[in-house]
């Protein structure tokens, strides 16, 4: 398992960071192993790097991303996913709609830098 951080300067919004070089997103189980880390530590926020998610959850149609986000949203643990999609959302309108209604919400991010997250949540504190 890859490392991480956490930012716990606000204890009332704890913000894990996880690292590039840990083990790829491919199911809903490997989601649930973050969320249940995420709850078991208090956090609020998952800051999850584009890199780790499999490009299956880019194809809107194989479900895995539909899936995998309402596990965080049942769960009630943010997610934000942080890093370059352009190429994901050039090839699809369906995509590029639903990151944009994703980012409008509280719930689920696409963000292109960890500067960005801070920015967003910017206002918790």
């Amino acid at each position: 398992m890859g490392a991480m951080r956490t930012d716990d300067s606000n204890p009332d919004f704890i913000i894990q960071f996880e690292d590039v070089a840990g083990p790829i997103i491919a199911r809903t189980d490997d989601a649930m192993d973050l969320i249940g880390n995420a709850s078991y530590s208090g956090v609020s926020l998952v800051a999850l790097p584009v890199e780790r998610l499999d490009p299956e959850f880019f194809r809107l149609s194989s479900l895995l991303a539909g899936d995998i986000l309402q596990k965080f949203v049942n769960y009630r643990v943010q997610l934000a996913i942080i890093g370059d999609i352009s190429r994901y959302v050039a090839a699809s309108d369906a995509l590029r709609d639903f990151v944009w209604e994703s980012n409008r919400g509280s719930h689920v991010w696409f963000l292109p830098d960890e500067a960005a997250l801070v920015a967003k949540v910017g206002g918790r504190e």
